[in-house]
This record gives structure tokens, C-alpha cells and sequence, in this order.
């Protein structure tokens, strides 16, 4: 098994902790306030809020929620390197484009901050069973 420091432990308690109060802080005072969302930007906001609270459960336990982390590096890689960079490179940067560009790239820093060999260590878990199934025991109050 792959052991993790104790120190990047506490460093993902602090991104964890980041992630979670500063979109808390942007997301939950928005759903307070119903504003008028259309049908997609209200389960983006939806989505991002969710984030919150579970990063705020990364504080706890960082190891466990390291795929809340991988999430929030792929989908913001995607965009930056699927919408960001064509419209960089076309010429149609605009300033909406530009300021979700500032709030995606910040990202990068998780590339260090995971621990990717404990990430991908093995075994996997098993795609079915060995032996006779293990049943849970109803117990009645």
C-alpha cells in the first residue's frame, strides 16, 4: 500500500477547505437570493453547490473524497483545453471567456497537490464474487 505524508494529508485538508468555503460562499448566498436561472445554469449552480459540501467532507477525509479533486481537475482541463484554447486560438477570447478562464485555471495546482500513486494503486476492487455471496443479517427491532 501506498503510504501518504502527513504534510500532503494537510495539504489537501487545506485545498479541501478552499474549495469548499470559497464556493460555498459563492453558491449558497445565490440560492438564497432566487435569481432567475435558466433550466441549465441552475444545475450548474446546482452542481457547484454540491462541491461545496462535499469538499467540505474532504476535510475529514481526504483520501476518500480524492475523486471529488480528480473530478474538479478533468472537467476544468476539458474546458479549458476543449473551449478555452480553440477560442484562444481563433481569436474569440471574450470577456465572459476570459473570466471563466481565471476562475478554471487556478487548477493546475492540484496536479502536484494529488497523490496520484495512491491514486492508481492496486488491486483493483474484484468485478465479482469468490465464493458464495456475503449476505447482510436482518435483525428485527
Amino acid at each position: 500500500m501506498t503510504e501518504v505524508s502527513m504534510v500532503r494529508l494537510y495539504i489537501l485538508r487545506v485545498m479541501y477547505a478552499i474549495l469548499g468555503v470559497a464556493q460555498g460562499f459563492i453558491q449558497f448566498p445565490l440560492f438564497l437570493n432566487h435569481p432567475h436561472w435558466t433550466l441549465a445554469s441552475s444545475a450548474v449552480h446546482s452542481f457547484l453547490a454540491a462541491l461545496a459540501a462535499l469538499s467540505l467532507a474532504g476535510i475529514f477525509y481526504p483520501l476518500r473524497m480524492l475523486p471529488l479533486l480528480v473530478y474538479e481537475l478533468l472537467w476544468k482541463s476539458i474546458w479549458l483545453l476543449g473551449i478555452a484554447l480553440p477560442l484562444w486560438l481563433s481569436n474569440q477570447f471574450d470577456p465572459a471567456t476570459r473570466q471563466t478562464f481565471y476562475e478554471c485555471i487556478g487548477v493546475v495546482i492540484l496536479i502536484p497537490i494529488i497523490p496520484w500513486r495512491y491514486f492508481f494503486r492496486g488491486p483493483a476492487d474484484p468485478w465479482r464474487f469468490n465464493g458464495r455471496p456475503k449476505t447482510i443479517a436482518a435483525t428485527a427491532d
